[in-house]
């Protein structure tokens, strides 16, 4: 009788293992089949240019605590470089920082499928009100506001999914840093009265990190 149950036992290993290894081979195969994907068709990371800055309030002060308010709507154009590769947006965060420090609220932006050369335009508001401006970046905000300019970065951060045909990836974080330079009070000579408003064409490109 024990002879008979090992061997059931010794059977049912050898079938759970068949089917485990197979379910290896499977994936290993399906990875393979991916990466030889990817390498023929050289995905490109999107492009991104900060085209515009309308700005309806950036004010400064260098008392204690140092503060800054801002409240501009941006203007970024986005292209699918690639021919046969759509990306899936599936979220969104834009926001600025000043010298490293994030000194507006998230603003989302709805998920989006880019398809093959797909271009798109989003104009999202970021602001934020009398945000503490961290101590290390008091002197470079005290000179900044001599100068009358600001360098602010506008940054997107995102989850992607690349397609290929009816395949989907999962999701990669992607990381986007555009730089401008805003002028502050009587120094905005540079850029166009809009109402109380002053708009300034900027075309900067922006740096992407997947």
């Amino acid at each position: 009788m024990s002879e008979k149950c090992s061997h059931h036992k010794s059977k049912r290993r050898k079938l759970l293992w068949r089917w485990f290894s197979g379910i290896l081979i499977f994936i290993f195969i399906l990875l393979v089949i991916i990466l030889l994907v990817f390498a023929i068709l050289e995905p490109k990371s999107p492009r991104f240019v900060l085209q515009e800055a309308t700005v309806f309030n950036l004010t400064v002060s260098t008392a204690t605590p140092n503060i800054i308010s801002t409240s501009i709507q941006v203007t970024i154009y986005s292209r699918n470089p690639n021919d046969k590769i759509g990306i899936y947006y599936d979220k969104m965060d834009v926001y600025a920082t000043y010298h490293h420090q994030q000194i507006t609220y998230f603003t989302s932006i709805p998920p989006v499928y880019q398809g093959h050369k797909d271009v798109n335009l989003w104009s999202p508001f970021v602001y934020g009100d009398n945000v503490p401006v961290a101590p290390f970046n008091g002197l470079a905000l005290s000179q900044d506001q001599s100068n009358g300019v600001i360098p602010v970065v506008f940054k997107i951060d995102s989850r992607v999914k690349w397609k290929v045909g009816s395949f989907v990836t999962g999701r990669y974080h992607l990381h986007v840093s555009c730089p401008a330079y805003i002028s502050l009070g009587n120094n905005q000579n540079t850029g166009i009265w809009i109402g109380n408003a002053v708009k300034y064409q900027i075309s900067q490109s922006c740096s992407v990190s997947i």
